[in-house]
């Protein structure tokens, strides 16, 4: 156990540009806030570096005293009331944050599964924080995020995911292109949203297939769409013609859960 009462002091440094992707990506860690998301991580044997602690949590109801057990497992750091308010994200923090590795060290691609989610250049933190979590609920263990996806491991985004983030392998892609061409040599066929086609969601079969999400503005890119085997959109019978990306990811990916627990 270590007590640390300076900014200046190098670990505080460290963790303040863990904020930073750059240095997320140096270091491949990030962090972690809140009694929930911690607990969550240390059940599911998430590999936690470091927990920092508010000098007065301990005295505090918000961390149960089983988890505070558990804690103590770990390389546990406390800071005073001040200097974890500087480290904070969140307006009213619960006094326990954690430094997580992260889990992107085995980048191979799982073919075993019956569909893949990739994701081409969705911006929005919250809407990438809602599809790693949908993504996780059907049961799913991985996704492909192209390069200009926002990044998985932004504090918002992981807070989104409500712990998904620790069951989900990001398989982060320099060319989305290139890998969707690789992944069609294991038998996977790629299939795209789009508005130009006359094809919904209900009338292809979710197997083998690399469901690709597109950016929110300009939908898959064209490129991916000139490869793409399947195009597929979203019956509405209202006026709008789209739908936010992670709205629109829950309803394809159910419509594979249909069809699975159909058969």
């Amino acid at each position: 156990m270590q007590r640390i009462t300076s900014k200046d002091n190098d670990f505080i440094k460290h963790v303040k540009k863990l904020k930073d992707k750059k240095y997320r990506d140096i270091s491949n860690e990030y962090v972690i806030e809140g009694v929930k998301l911690v607990a969550e991580a240390i059940q599911e044997a998430a590999p936690i570096k470091q927990i920092v602690l508010c000098d007065d949590c301990e005295r505090s109801d918000l961390i149960p005293k089983d988890l505070m057990y558990e804690i103590a497992k770990y390389d546990c750091i406390y800071v005073n009331e001040k200097l974890f308010q500087y480290l904070s994200e969140v307006q009213n923090p619960q006094g326990i944050l954690a430094i997580v590795e992260k889990n992107n060290k085995n980048e191979q691609i799982d073919y075993s599964q019956d569909i893949i989610v990739a994701l081409d250049d969705v911006q929005d933190p919250g809407n990438l924080g809602t599809i790693l979590r949908t993504v996780d609920s059907i049961g799913l263990t991985q996704i492909l995020v192209s390069k200009g996806t926002a990044d998985c491991y932004n504090p918002k985004v992981v807070r989104s995911t409500m712990g998904a983030i620790f069951r989900i392998k990001i398989v982060e892609c320099d060319d989305l292109l290139k890998t969707l061409k690789e992944v069609k040599k294991h038998k996977f066929k790629v299939m795209v949203s789009s508005l130009q086609t006359e094809n919904s969601i209900y009338d292809v079969n979710y197997n083998k297939k690399v469901i690709v999400i597109g950016n929110e503005a300009n939908g898959v890119e064209f490129n991916i769409q000139e490869l793409a085997d399947e195009k597929i959109k979203i019956p509405m019978l209202g006026k709008t013609e789209s739908l936010n990306a992670s709205v629109a990811t829950g309803i394809i990916l159910y419509e594979y859960v249909r069809q699975k627990l159909s058969k």
